[in-house]
C-alpha cells in the first residue's frame, strides 16, 4: 500500500486549488479502472487523504459518490473496499451495455459519421497487441466502446456509461488471462468500424449485438472460474 500511496500523491496536482469530492472521485475512479486498487482492496482514509492532501470529509464524500456508482462498498466496522463483482453483476452490466450501445448505433443519423476517435481506439488496441500488452488491449477496447457511445452526442449517456465501463473493469482485473479475454475483439472492433465507415448502421448494430453476447459468455465463463478459485 505504501508504494500505491506514494504514486497516488502524484495525482495531487490534478486537484488544483479547488479540492472537491468530484475531482477526488475522478482520480480514484481512474485508479480503480487501471487496476491500481484491485477488487477487494481496503482503502485507507488516512493514507489516501494524506497522499492527495484532502480533508477526511472530502474523501468520505468521494467514497460515497463511488459507492453510489457501485465501484466501492462500505462494510460496517471494517471500512471501504473496492467492490468484487458477482457473476450476476457482470450479466447486468452487459444487459445495460446491450441496451445502450445498440440503441446508440441504431439512432445514428445519416452517414458519414465522425469516426476519428473510434478509429484511434482500434489503432490503440493493435499497438498494444503488438507489444504484448494485453491489459492495454483491454483498455483500448473500453476506449472503443466509450467512443462508440459518444457518437450519440449525449452528455447524460456518456456519464452513465462511464460508470458502467469503470465497473466492467473490476471484472477484467480479476481475470488471469487477459490475452484470451481481449484478443478476439481486436478484429471485431475493426469490422464494426469498417461497417460504420461504409454507412451501414443496421449491419453495425447486428455485429455489435452478437459481439456483446459473445463477450458476455466469454467473460462470465472466465470470471466465474477465477472467482470460484479465489480463497
Amino acid at each position: 500500500m505504501a508504494e500505491q500511496l506514494n504514486s497516488l500523491a502524484e495525482d495531487r496536482v490534478l486537484l488544483g486549488r479547488t479540492s472537491t469530492a468530484e475531482r477526488v472521485s475522478d482520480i480514484l475512479r481512474s485508479r480503480i479502472a487501471e487496476g491500481f486498487f484491485p477488487p477487494g482492496t481496503r482503502l485507507s482514509e488516512d493514507g489516501i487523504g494524506g497522499a492527495l492532501g484532502v480533508s477526511r470529509n472530502t474523501l468520505r464524500e468521494a467514497f460515497r459518490l463511488l459507492t453510489h456508482e457501485r465501484l466501492l462498498v462500505h462494510e460496517l466496522n471494517r471500512g471501504v473496499f473496492v467492490r468484487v463483482l458477482t457473476v450476476e453483476d457482470v450479466q447486468d452490466i452487459y444487459r445495460t451495455r446491450a441496451l445502450v450501445e445498440c440503441a446508440v448505433v441504431r439512432g445514428l443519423g445519416e452517414p458519414p459519421y465522425g469516426l476519428g476517435a473510434l478509429s484511434e481506439a482500434v489503432d490503440e488496441g493493435q499497438r498494444a497487441a503488438r507489444e504484448g500488452d494485453w491489459k492495454g488491449v483491454g483498455t483500448a477496447n473500453i476506449h472503443f466502446h466509450r467512443e462508440l457511445v459518444s457518437l450519440a452526442g449525449s452528455a447524460r449517456t456518456d456519464e452513465l456509461m462511464r460508470s458502467v465501463f469503470a465497473e466492467l473493469r473490476l471484472a477484467f482485473h480479476v481475470v488471469d488471462d487477459p490475452k484470451r479475454l481481449h484478443e478476439p475483439y481486436l478484429a471485431r472492433n475493426r469490422q464494426i468500424l469498417q461497417v460504420l465507415e461504409a454507412g451501414d448502421k443496421a449491419e453495425a448494430e447486428k455485429l455489435l449485438a452478437v459481439y456483446l453476447d459473445d463477450s458476455l459468455e466469454r467473460v462470465v465463463e472466465v470470471y466465474q472460474r477465477r472467482v470460484t478459485r479465489a480463497p
